[in-house]
């Protein structure tokens, strides 16, 4: 598949996006803040970094960008797209996404080692993980903590779209330990750790991350 990766002013881990992609065997296909086409790519990640310097709101700018107004389009049709960290706060600002990432509890930002819980394996980018597996990739934010109001996390939860859950303490205050959700359809997800940082075992805390990127191989919704 051809997979695009959005660079946005202010992105820092789209490079890693890219080279994640190719890991899991698809070729990367680099998109720009200001495009206003999608280079006819098969699926889009949003990678995460400081878009617009996280004036504003972290994402808000982003929201407005041209190309967002084809992932939105696209992904209201199916392409899978996949928002990771500041990724996820776009992917929320844009309303394809329920919910808001605001600043940790402990005002600090944090980066480690965090392992997750796969909750949901049926969306487009975590079919290749086992029901409630547990992996270890990376997690670093300050503005990560996922709040909605009581109703919504009642309808994520109910309708099984919490993708992954936070084990061994809650590193942002994140309500309900959510780390990531998904839509209905299951095509978006959003996720607040970086599995583009856990691919290979040279690098990070090893390669639980990949599964993100080689579930697209069977993803049937675009």
């Amino acid at each position: 598949m051809r997979i695009g990766v959005v660079t946005f002013p202010g992105s820092l881990d789209d490079v890693d996006a890219q080279r994640a992609v190719r890991f899991g065997g698809h070729e990367a296909v680099a998109l720009w803040h200001g495009d206003h086409d999608l280079r006819g790519v098969d699926a889009v990640v949003l990678p995460g970094g400081f878009s617009y310097g996280d004036y504003l709101r972290c994402g808000a700018i982003s929201r407005f960008a041209p190309v967002m107004t084809e992932v939105v389009e696209a992904a209201g049709k199916g392409m899978p797209v996949l928002g990771i960290c500041n990724g996820f706060q776009i992917l929320c600002e844009s309303h394809l996404l329920p919910g808001a990432l605001i600043r940790n509890d402990h005002r600090t930002f944090v980066c480690r080692d965090q392992r997750l819980r796969i909750e949901n394996n049926r969306t487009a980018w975590t079919s290749a993980y086992d029901e409630n597996a547990e992996v270890t990739i990376v997690l670093k934010n300050g503005e990560g903590g996922f709040v909605a109001d009581e109703a919504t996390l009642d309808r994520l939860e109910g309708e099984g779209r919490v993708v992954a859950r936070y084990l061994d303490g809650n590193p942002n205050g994140s309500l309900r330990d959510i780390a990531g959700i998904t839509n209905e359809r299951g095509n978006v997800v959003g996720l607040m750790p970086h599995p583009e940082h856990a691919v290979e075992d040279l690098c990070g805390p090893g390669t639980d991350g990949l599964g993100f990127f080689t579930s697209l191989a069977a993803a049937t919704f675009a």
